[in-house]
């Protein structure tokens, strides 16, 4: 997406400069047990997997993407070396990546990714990463439900096996939107509890959720859902906030807000339920917002971070 030409703010400048490899926030990280993660690709920053650590140290936060592609095309060992070393040294761990098998649409397309999951695993083990994670479309215009289970089952059932062996979780998100149940044919998974169905169907103990604030909301889930959860239940987790003047229902996915910008998600209480059952992995935000996309890197890291920082003020720990 082309970015916004603007002029920094003087405060915003100096920040930036003044502390070229030190957070630029305050950190509450001896109080909680979950990281901050940074994926910069979903906040509209592009970055490799260097610059992205640089950019973690600079601004505060604890995790970032594993960048495996990447990784598996372009590091030597030498170069993997270092950059682990340095991720050592700041206390910088991973969040989550996508996983890179299309498992929803033909068998044909399905065995082929496959066949290069098991080197993928390799090369995250390697660099010590162990969360993958995607999302489950809540309606399919051929597929019943039941269909679609069995279908969903077999497949990730399959990739958990061989994440397994390399020591990789594998994170399952449920969309939430009741817009999006409502586009296809047949309604898929939209709940957490429909979500615990298709873990249990999958039957493989590496397998959890990606927790997401706005598909928690839109599927009307609550606090109590959040701690019927053991922390190994959840992969990673992503704090969003939704517009303001639609219905819980009529919510769309590609339309989010950074947390707190509305106040329509209750982030008080999945904050608060992800503390109390002693939730330990990666936290990002994940909002698909223009307004942020449109901002220069450091703008849009530190605007990112802002609205996580004052998230986190909300609870108890």
């Amino acid at each position: 997406m082309r970015r916004r030409q603007f002029i920094k703010s003087a405060a915003m400048a100096s920040a930036v400069s003044s502390f070229p490899f030190q957070s630029v926030l305050g950190s509450d990280r001896k109080d909680r047990k979950f990281k901050i993660a940074l994926n910069p690709g979903i906040i509209g920053v592009k970055s490799n997997f260097a610059e992205t650590l640089d950019y973690a140290i600079k601004y505060g936060y604890e995790a970032i993407s594993p960048f495996t592609q990447e990784v598996m095309k372009s590091y030597s060992p030498v170069q993997l070396n270092e950059i682990l070393a340095k991720m050592k040294e700041y206390n910088i761990s991973y969040d989550s990546t996508n996983i890179p098998v299309e498992y929803r649409q033909s068998n044909e397309r399905f065995k082929d990714d496959f066949q290069n999951l098991k080197a993928f695993c390799a090369a995250m083990e390697k660099q010590g990463a162990s969360r993958m994670n995607t999302w489950i479309i809540s309606s399919h215009n051929e597929l019943t439900y039941i269909e679609n289970m069995k279908q969903h089952a077999y497949r990730l059932g399959e990739c958990a096996k061989v994440m397994n062996d390399h020591g990789i979780r594998l994170g399952l998100e449920y969309l939430g939107m009741r817009t999006m149940m409502s586009g296809g044919r047949y309604p898929f998974i939209g709940s957490m509890k429909e979500g615990k169905e298709l873990i249990g169907e999958i039957g493989e103990d590496n397998v959890g959720f990606v927790l997401d604030s706005f598909h928690w909301y839109c599927a009307n889930d609550t606090l109590d859902d959040i701690r019927t959860l053991k922390p190994k239940d959840i992969i990673t987790c992503d704090i969003n906030d939704a517009r303001a003047g639609f219905e819980r229902v009529e919510q769309r996915d590609g339309k989010r807000e950074l947390p707190l910008a509305t106040g329509v998600i209750n982030l008080k209480d999945f904050l608060q339920g992800i503390v109390d059952i002693g939730y330990d992995g990666p936290l990002r935000t994940e909002p698909f917002n223009q307004t942020l996309n449109e901002m220069e890197n450091d703008e849009a890291l530190l605007t990112n971070k802002r609205a996580i920082d004052k998230a986190l003020a909300l609870v108890n720990y």
